[in-house]
C-alpha cells in the first residue's frame, strides 16, 4: 500500500471520527425534557448533539399534535435526525416522521402504535395489563402500580430525588387521541426493550416490536427509566448503527 492510500485511509478515519449525529429526544408521560439530561450529557461528551424536546404535558389543552409540532420544531431542517422515544413518547415519533425526513427512529420502552389508534386504547389492544402482573408475580414485586416499585426501583437515589421537581401529571387529553399516520413511516426503526422494565416487561416488549413493526426488539439495562438508571450502556446502543 502506497503512503498515498495510507494517509486517504487516515483522512478517512478523521472524518469518521468528527461526524456528529443530532439525536432529539422524546420524553414520555408528563413531557419533561429533564428525564434525558443523563443521556444527553454523555451524548454531547461523544461528540454528538442532542435536543430534549419540553412536552407541554400537563396542558389540558395540548396533546398528541402539539407534542408533534413542538418535536417537528426541534427538528427543524435537519435532514440527518436521529429521533429517540420513550413510553408514550411512542404515540408522538411516528407522526413526527409522516411529517419530516428523520434517519432513524429508536423506541426505548415505547409504546408502539397501531394507525389511528389512541394510547387509551393500547393498553388493552396489546395486553399490557396481564403482562405486567404476570411480571410481578413471577419477580415477586408488588403489583400496586406505585412509582417506587415500578419506576425508581433502579434509578439512584440522589437522582430521583432531583426528578422529585420535574415531575408533572399527563393530561388526559392524548390518551384520546389516536396517532394520526396512515401506515408506519417508511424511517428506520429500532425498539430497546430495558431487561428490568417492570411496567413493560421485556418479553411484552418483544412481542409487540415484532406483532406491530416485525422487527426484534433490542435489550439494554435497566428498568422503565433506564436513561435515569443507566445512561451509559443505553448510549451504547443508542450510537449503534447509526445512519
Amino acid at each position: 500500500m502506497t503512503f498515498g492510500a495510507l494517509h486517504g485511509l487516515s483522512c478517512e478515519g478523521e472524518a469518521e471520527k468528527a461526524r456528529t449525529n443530532v439525536f432529539v429526544l422524546i420524553p414520555g408521560a408528563g413531557g419533561a425534557a429533564w428525564y434525558w439530561h443523563r443521556v444527553v450529557a454523555e451524548l454531547r461528551a461523544r461528540g454528538h448533539e442532542a435536543v430534549a424536546v419540553d412536552l407541554p404535558g400537563a396542558d389540558a389543552s395540548s396533546g398528541l399534535p402539539e407534542y408533534t409540532d413542538s418535536v417537528v420544531a426541534a427538528i427543524g431542517d435537519r435532514a440527518d435526525t436521529v429521533l429517540v422515544a420513550q413510553s408514550l413518547g411512542g404515540f408522538t415519533a411516528p407522526m413526527v416522521c409522516s411529517r419530516v425526513p428523520v434517519a432513524l427512529l429508536v423506541l426505548v420502552n415505547a409504546m408502539v402504535p397501531l394507525p389511528g389508534e389512541t394510547p387509551g386504547q393500547w393498553w388493552g389492544n396489546t395486553g399490557s395489563e396481564p403482562a405486567r402482573l404476570a411480571a410481578a408475580e413471577a419477580g415477586g414485586y408488588g403489583t400496586d402500580l406505585d412509582l417506587d416499585t415500578y419506576f425508581l426501583h433502579d434509578v439512584p437515589a440522589e437522582v430521583a430525588a432531583a426528578g422529585a421537581g420535574h415531575e408533572r401529571p399527563e393530561a388526559d387529553i392524548a390518551f384520546g387521541q389516536p396517532c394520526a399516520i396512515e401506515r408506519w413511516p417508511d424511517t428506520t426503526t429500532r425498539v430497546l426493550a430495558a431487561t428490568g422494565d417492570r411496567l413493560f416487561p421485556v418479553d411484552f416488549q418483544r412481542r409487540v416490536a415484532r406483532d406491530r413493526l416485525g422487527i426484534d426488539a433490542e435489550t439494554v439495562p435497566g428498568g422503565h427509566l433506564a436513561a435515569l438508571s443507566h445512561p451509559v450502556p443505553l448510549v451504547d446502543r443508542l450510537v449503534e448503527r447509526l445512519p
